[in-house]
């Protein structure tokens, strides 16, 4: 995970709908940015619609909220379709944000061992700094956890 205080590494990737997203076109907000294994699975749908349902919270907050996962542009369109995710999704198949950002990590699973996504959370300041980390989050509790955060600062 990235140190908190450190600058957030900037990328641009494409969203649901193909359009190019980068971190700096978020510069003067605060921004939530999510990483999460894949669409359409239980637990990443769970954590999806609890950001869904405090969407309007964290825009009310001034603070934008960004998914991103190596699913193409295509699946998160069917994902934030099936859904109705308010927020934009971002493909990143060439790893290099998830590298970037230390969430492509080694995952043992029914011991088995492969890479993959460890489900982490970022919270941006408005200057592009890192103002939170939270490894292996929750996907019930994610949202809610921001928001606290959020409130109490």
């Amino acid at each position: 995970m990235l140190e908190i205080g450190s600058q957030a590494p900037e990328f641009t990737l494409p969203d649901q709908d193909g359009a190019p997203v980068s971190l700096s076109d978020f510069r003067g907000k605060k921004v939530v940015l999510y990483f999460y294994p894949k669409d359409s699975t239980p637990g990443c749908t769970r954590q999806a619609q609890a950001f869904a349902r405090a969407y309007e919270e964290f825009r009310a907050l001034g603070v934008e909220v960004l998914g991103v996962s190596k699913d193409s542009a295509a699946s998160h369109r069917k994902f934030a379709e099936k859904y109705a995710l308010p927020f934009r999704l971002l493909s990143d198949p060439e790893l290099g944000v998830l590298q970037a950002y230390g969430v492509w990590q080694e995952k043992k699973t029914c011991g088995k061992v492969s890479m993959g996504v460890v489900r982490s959370t970022y919270l941006i300041d408005e200057a592009g700094k890192v103002e939170l980390a939270l490894p292996k989050v929750k996907p019930d509790l994610n949202a809610g956890e921001l928001l606290e955060h959020l409130k109490q600062g």
